[in-house]
């Protein structure tokens, strides 16, 4: 595969290195403030080149690669791994996460049937 020569726009990498599943999905992205270049907001048609850093928020985890190789049409996993540098920080442990909607039987509200006995003790 012919590697381009010069630069190529950040939505189109990021899209071809597999950091995003559509085109239109990265320039979203960039519109939205989530992709930075070498520091700085992103626009799609912001020019990348090899050794620029690209920071990419969104989905679960924070991205930060540098550009190895230019590659302008979506290319398989491994060949996309290999055109740039991953720097992105671990992800947290599970142990570090904290458990949603568990709770103790009987805490908190009441369920239906519970509030309709009440009623009933009530004399509603």
């Amino acid at each position: 595969m012919a590697q381009p020569l010069g630069k190529v726009r950040v939505d189109a990498w990021t899209w071809a290195v597999r950091l995003f599943p559509t085109r239109s999905a990265a320039g979203a992205a960039c519109r939205a403030g989530h992709v930075r270049v070498n520091g700085e907001r992103a626009k799609p048609a912001t020019q990348v080149v090899p050794g620029d850093e690209v920071q990419v928020r969104g989905g679960a985890r924070e991205r930060l690669v540098v550009v190895e190789r230019l590659l302008v049409k979506r290319v398989s996993a491994e060949v996309a791994r290999a055109s740039y540098l991953d720097r992105s920080p671990a992800p947290v442990p599970r142990e570090h996460v904290a458990a949603a909607g568990v709770r103790d039987r009987g805490a908190g509200r009441p369920t239906k049937r519970e509030r309709r006995e009440i009623d009933r003790l009530r004399g509603r």
